[in-house]
């Protein structure tokens, strides 16, 4: 005897519908559990509902650029701090132009803000440039001798080569003493033995230059000059020290700490050269460092150098990675190198962070003060979420109101389902903002309420397919398994819509309205999980109850109010067969 073939529909839900059942309430125990053992039992707000810095920048006039402060500069600027601060685990940061030179960067309140704040102005003009001559960080009056520049404490630089080549960079550690006369001689001399021209100091026909003659002209004597009179101990002088200088021209700077000061020539190697950037731990030394990975053009650069260098003798072998005008690092070369550098030394794990992710993500085109710095309250995203609460809330009321009125019994099943898709969507954002950096802001609350009429908009869908098998005089078991493939794929088409037009408006904006895109297009995809794995199983097992498979008047599928003619229909027809005799 053959097996009775399934009806349509009758896999899945249908059979065993408490397998579904089963797989969402594990997913939510599993979320829920995730939730509390994190300990990120609330979403993570924006900078609109928890507060947090606001910072202004304006653009300085560059030396020489006149038309520097433009249109281009400035996006190209919001666009690099924005990658910044973001890859620090910023999320919802919000970075946007005011006027034609100021720049608004809005930090919502966090464990990175502080960090983001210190990055959001910071140039990230990375060059290599050689060293000519090196002293001790203060000025030196006439006859007296200045001190050593010991370099210790500083970072050091490791110049590091592909996998044939080996390192061979160390720091300086021993740097001359010199008077203020000793000091404008070896600017003089140090100009001279360099053998890259500049724009001031250049040999033609084979024709010796001023310094070479001792004569030096009034560039190299300004240059001396400042050498000499500058001051690497006063934090002012060593921050102006390389202001308006061209990567091209020599120039004199301070090491980072301030006890060290440098002639160095023009630069090498640029920032944007640099392929890549990323802090790492040196198991074997117990250090952090930036390691740098050139690009082909950089990686040609440096090699260049390095070779030039390294037939030099101390402290021309030596060349300098001025990061905004300050040395962090002057190592010594012995033989040339390409490939990678190593910026290593006295870096903790942030510092090297937060250098890698400046490197990484590019210099700014132009150089920027910190104008203003307030903190916002979150008294007025309060105030705005207190009445979106409301808002959502008589938007929740009135759908449940409808939803009794017109579905009665129907209405508990829709109901739970809100429910489900409820804590689904609170514990989801609740983990997504550890694990990824979201933020929920105003917009992103719109999203979810905007969301509530999505999830009731695929009930209602399901419940009037089933009441139109009803009306077709079917009895609820049948109806209720006829009515899923149809209703499934309204369902499915509709979410598809909304979930592409939420994907579609959060790749095209940018901060606050890609909170909403981002909420709208998670709760989309959830009311899919929650219609095929919860209302279609829960809807099955409530057709087997005597309450809704009688018709009862309150269960939203009364026949004689739905307008069927009974008697019903059953979902096969009974075809009365005659046994014929059989044959001899």
């Amino acid at each position: 005897m053959a097996a009775p073939k399934k009806g349509r529909g009758s896999t899945g839900g249908q059979g065993k519908p408490g397998r579904a059942l089963a797989l969402i309430l594990i997913a939510m125990v599993a979320l829920t559990g995730g939730m509390f053992l994190s300990g990120h039992t609330t979403p993570r707000l924006g900078i609109d509902l928890a507060g947090g810095t606001s910072i202004t920048l304006k653009a300085k006039s560059q030396p020489g650029k006149p038309d520097a402060i433009n249109e281009t500069n400035m996006n190209t600027a919001v666009s690099i701090i924005e990658r910044r601060v973001n890859g620090l685990g910023v999320s919802e940061a919000e970075v946007q132009t005011q006027g034609p030179s100021n720049i608004i960067v809005n930090i919502p309140k966090g464990t990175n803000s502080k960090q983001a704040r210190e990055q959001v102005g910071t140039t990230a003009q990375l060059y290599f440039r050689p060293v000519l001559t090196v002293t001790g960080g203060a000025p030196t009056p006439e006859g007296s001798t200045s001190p050593s520049a010991s370099g210790s404490g500083k970072p050091s630089a490791t110049p590091s080569a592909k996998a044939s080549d080996p390192e061979t960079a160390s720091d300086s550690k021993t740097t001359p003493s010199a008077s203020a006369t000793t000091q404008g001689r070896a600017v003089t001399g140090a100009l001279k033995e360099d053998a890259t021209p500049t724009p001031s100091a250049s040999t033609s026909g084979g024709s010796e230059t001023p310094a070479a003659t001792g004569t030096p002209d009034p560039a190299t004597a300004a240059l001396e000059k400042k050498f000499t009179a500058l001051d690497c101990t006063d934090a002012a002088a060593r921050a102006k020290a390389g202001d308006g200088v061209k990567p091209e021209d020599p120039t004199v700077a301070c090491s980072s700490e301030g006890d060290a000061k440098y002639l160095l020539g023009p630069a090498e190697v640029s920032g944007t050269d640099v392929d890549d950037a990323k802090a790492q731990f040196d198991q074997q030394r117990g250090i952090w460092l930036v390691s740098m990975e050139f690009t082909d053009k950089g990686s040609k650069k440096f090699q260049t150098i390095t070779k030039k260098l390294s037939s030099q003798q101390s402290p021309q072998n030596q060349f300098a990675i001025s990061l905004d005008g300050e040395v962090v690092s002057a190592p010594q070369v012995n033989e040339a190198l390409s490939g990678s550098a190593e910026i290593s030394g006295s870096f903790t794990q942030q510092s090297a962070e937060d250098l890698a992710n400046v490197l990484s993500y590019g210099a700014l085109p132009l150089s920027f003060s910190e104008d203003t710095v307030t903190t916002v309250t979150a008294a007025l995203g309060g105030e705005q979420l207190e009445a979106g609460l409301i808002a959502g809330a008589i938007g929740l009321a009135l759908v449940v109101i409808y939803l009794v009125a017109y579905y009665r019994g129907l209405a508990l099943i829709a109901l739970l389902s809100l429910l489900v898709s409820g804590i689904l969507t609170y514990t989801i954002m609740a983990l997504l903002g550890p694990a990824i950096g979201f933020a929920l802001n105003l917009p992103a609350v719109c999203g979810a309420i905007v969301a509530i009429g999505i999830t009731a908009d695929s009930f209602i869908v399901y419940f009037e397919r089933i009441r139109d098998e009803i009306r077709e005089g079917r009895t609820l078991r049948p109806a209720v398994e006829r009515a899923w493939p149809r209703a499934r794929r309204t369902i499915l088409v509709s979410d598809f819509v909304s979930f592409l037009a939420a994907a579609v408006l959060f790749l095209v904006t940018v901060g606050k309205v890609q909170g909403f895109a981002f909420t709208l297009g998670l709760t989309t995809l959830l009311d899919v999980v929650v219609v095929f794995l919860f209302t279609k199983p829960v809807m099955t097992l409530m057709a087997r109850t005597k309450f809704f498979a009688s018709g009862h008047p309150w269960s939203g599928l009364d026949p004689k109010r739905l307008g069927a003619k009974p008697p019903l229909r059953r979902s096969r027809r009974v075809t009365a067969r005659t046994d014929h005799p059989k044959e001899a």
